[in-house]
C-alpha cells in the first residue's frame, strides 16, 4: 500500500465541530511511528499494535482513520465472546481504550489467537504501556509481549502551539500570537488541556462580549488550576 505524503501528522477530533480530517492533520514527529504503521497496513511488523499515548494526545481519531482505512470492526473484550472472535477471523478488529475500559485475561488471549490464526489485525490503545496492565495470564502476558507498541508523547511547545491556533480556527477565531505564547508557557501539557481551554476561553469571550486576550487567558488558566468543574465549561 503506498505511503501517504502526511506522514507525521497528528489528528484532532474534539467537540465543537473541528476540522478533522487527514487533511487537516498537524505535523508532530512524534506521531511518526504510529502514522507509518497505519499507511504500512496490513504489512505490518506484527498483526497486533498497541498505540500508547495520555488522554487527549489522539489515539482515538488515529484508530479511527485507521479502522476507516482498513474497515476494522470495533470489538469489547470484558468477557469471553465467541462472535467476536468471528469477526477477528474474518477482518481487522479494533479495541480502544484497553487499559480503561478493562478486559478479561482470556477473552483478550483468545482475540489474539484469533487474529494470529486467522492472518487477520488488531489495532489496541490504552493510555499505558502493556507492561503496567495488570496482566494475570501468562500466555497472555507472552502474547503482548510479541505485539507492536508504538508510544504518542506529550506535546512540546510548537505542537501545543499549533493545536490551539487549529481549535480557535475551528470556532472562527484567529488568536493573538501573544496569548497563544503565553498559554502554551502556562497550561497542562496535553492535547486534552488545549481543547478545554480553548472551549473555555471562547465560552467567557461569548458570554462577556470580549477579546481573547492575555488577562483572560491567565483568568482561565487560574481556574483550571484551581480545579473547575467540568459542569462551568458547558
Amino acid at each position: 500500500m503506498p505511503h501517504s505524503s502526511k506522514q507525521g501528522q497528528i489528528p484532532l477530533n474534539f467537540g465543537h465541530q473541528p476540522s478533522a480530517g487527514r487533511e487537516d492533520l498537524i505535523v508532530s514527529d512524534r506521531l511518526d511511528a504510529v502514522i507509518s504503521l497505519i499507511d504500512r497496513w496490513p504489512d505490518w511488523p506484527s498483526p497486533v499494535v498497541i498505540v500508547a499515548g495520555p488522554t487527549g494526545s489522539g489515539k482515538s481519531h488515529l484508530a479511527s482513520v485507521w479502522a476507516e482505512q482498513s474497515g476494522a470492526v470495533p470489538v469489547l473484550v470484558d468477557r469471553p465472546d465467541a462472535v467476536t472472535l468471528e469477526l477477528a477471523a474474518a477482518g481487522p478488529v479494533l479495541v480502544e481504550d484497553v487499559d480503561r475500559i478493562g478486559f478479561d485475561d482470556t477473552a483478550l488471549f483468545h482475540l489474539i489467537n484469533a487474529v494470529r490464526q486467522n492472518g487477520t489485525t488488531l489495532m489496541m490503545t490504552s493510555r499505558l504501556w502493556p507492561a503496567a496492565w495488570n496482566v494475570r495470564l501468562p500466555d497472555l502476558a507472552s502474547r503482548l509481549k510479541a505485539a507492536t507498541t508504538v508510544e504518542i508523547g506529550e506535546p512540546d511547545d510548537e505542537l501545543l502551539a499549533q493545536v490551539l491556533v487549529k481549535l480557535f480556527a475551528d470556532r472562527q477565531i484567529v488568536p493573538d500570537e501573544r496569548v497563544v505564547s503565553y498559554l502554551v508557557s502556562r497550561m497542562e501539557r496535553s492535547l486534552d488541556a488545549a481543547c478545554r481551554i480553548v472551549a473555555r476561553l471562547d465560552d467567557l469571550a461569548l458570554s462577556r462580549q470580549s477579546k481573547i486576550s492575555r488577562q483572560l487567558a491567565s483568568e482561565v488558566l487560574a481556574e483550571f488550576e484551581g480545579g473547575i468543574s467540568d459542569a462551568s465549561l458547558s
